[in-house]
């Protein structure tokens, strides 16, 4: 078997076409915190920026030296959290080692959490409510709606257990009827969990820890890792050549869960914005 690619390009730019519609009744604006000069976190902030000003999103970047205080940096937050032309707010991570990362997502306003990180819109995910939603699993439950993956009684094992991605993730796979098995770093036999997943999301950070031989035939696999590997290409969490040996659908990487997660960003803001509306 040969698996189908699954575009997450394609699909992000549908959804981004798809939201101009909504920007053009409201006017929903973003604000990004970067602290430090993370070549990494760069990229991702001027990509972002690009997305906005595509989608006809407001997109106002604030910049902050490696040695800003965390006080100076929240304090910033405290005002962005007062300003009403302000609907989504997030912070590239990560920050410098002398922050607090969890305290200073946490002083977002949970109705400008547009990342889905803060205590509120978590307990509402969890317990099924609407909210604004992690970006990545969102993103990736949005992938499989798109590819018409059925979900409900199916094996999906999530491997990974971050805030960021395995336990969101975990939970909307839960709450689409799924049973779910979530690894982690002291999960014994990895691939004996691997082989029996009928969706498999992988997110670690571990260039090609998931190889074809650890997956079912036949199954979906989703790569969340983008790792760089020395001699500078991009590869992801999953052996790409011999997964999609085996796989049905699988995500590349780059071009596959990345996109997507900068989609949801926006839809995200958007739903901020619509949400500010009716409180």
């Amino acid at each position: 078997m040969s698996a189908k690619i699954i575009d997450g390009k394609k699909i992000a730019a549908e959804m981004r076409e798809a939201l101009k519609e909504r920007v053009k009744k409201a006017g929903p604006g973003l604000a990004v915190i970067i602290v430090g000069e993370n070549p990494a976190s760069q990229v991702y902030v001027r990509n972002k920026e690009r997305a906005c000003i595509e989608a006809g999103i407001r997109s106002e970047v604030i910049a902050f030296p490696e040695e800003a205080t965390q006080e100076a940096v929240m304090a910033r937050i405290d005002l962005l959290n007062k300003d009403p032309a302000i609907h989504g707010i997030l912070v590239q991570l990560p920050l410098p080692a002398h922050f607090d990362s969890r305290k200073v997502l946490d002083f977002i306003s949970a109705g400008k959490d547009v990342d889905g990180f803060h205590p509120c819109n978590m307990g509402t995910l969890f317990l099924g409510n609407p909210g604004l939603q992690p970006c990545t699993p969102h993103g990736i439950m949005k992938m499989l709606e798109h590819e018409k993956v059925e979900i409900r009684g199916k094996h999906a094992v999530v491997v990974g257990a971050s805030n960021i991605v395995g336990k969101p993730m975990a939970v909307m796979l839960l709450s689409k009827g799924a049973t779910v098995t979530i690894c982690n770093s002291k999960t014994r036999d990895l691939g004996h969990h691997t082989r029996d997943a009928d969706i498999l999301v992988v997110a670690v950070g571990r260039p090609n820890l998931v190889t074809g031989d650890m997956v079912k035939e036949g199954a979906v696999v989703i790569d969340v890792g983008m790792n760089r590997l020395q001699d500078g290409r991009l590869c992801g969490d999953v052996d790409f050549d011999s997964a999609s040996e085996k796989a049905s659908l699988i995500t590349p990487v780059p071009g596959g869960v990345g996109p997507m997660t900068i989609a949801m960003l926006l839809e995200n803001t958007v739903e901020a914005e619509e949400r500010s509306w009716r409180r």
